[in-house]
């Protein structure tokens, strides 16, 4: 079975829909809970890596939460490049997206959940 965690914030809708799915299909995965062991530079990187394995166009905007005070806490902006979005990740775990599946080499953030439901199936 590939290494597969779920970046998971139990009070998020969102990331308990993706566990129940995920257990559902029998699914096996590691709970990675951000929030309580926030995600180091380099694991981040590795999840971004792995989101533009599965989707040709992403950036890190797409990983980040820019409704949380924390956005502006750490001067964020859309013009902000992909490593300051990164470092501010890593200060602020809250800003993480959330939930995100990665397998192996591939990711997805599951909103709309059926990303979630597409890695898993193929």
């Amino acid at each position: 079975m590939p290494n597969t965690v779920l970046y998971h914030n139990p009070r998020c809708s969102k990331s308990r829909q993706a566990v129940a799915f995920l257990e559902q299909n029998n699914v096996q995965f590691e709970i990675h809970e951000y929030l309580k062991n926030p995600l180091t530079i380099d694991q981040l990187e590795q999840v971004f890596n792995a989101l533009k394995n599965n989707h040709a166009l992403i950036d890190a905007h797409a990983m980040i939460r820019k409704k949380e005070t924390e956005y502006k806490q750490a001067n964020l902006s859309n013009e902000s490049t992909d490593g300051q979005v990164l470092t501010a990740i890593a200060k602020y775990p809250k800003l993480l997206e959330r939930p995100i599946l990665l397998v192996e080499n591939n990711a997805a953030i599951g909103r709309p959940l059926e990303n979630i439901e597409a890695l898993v199936g193929d």
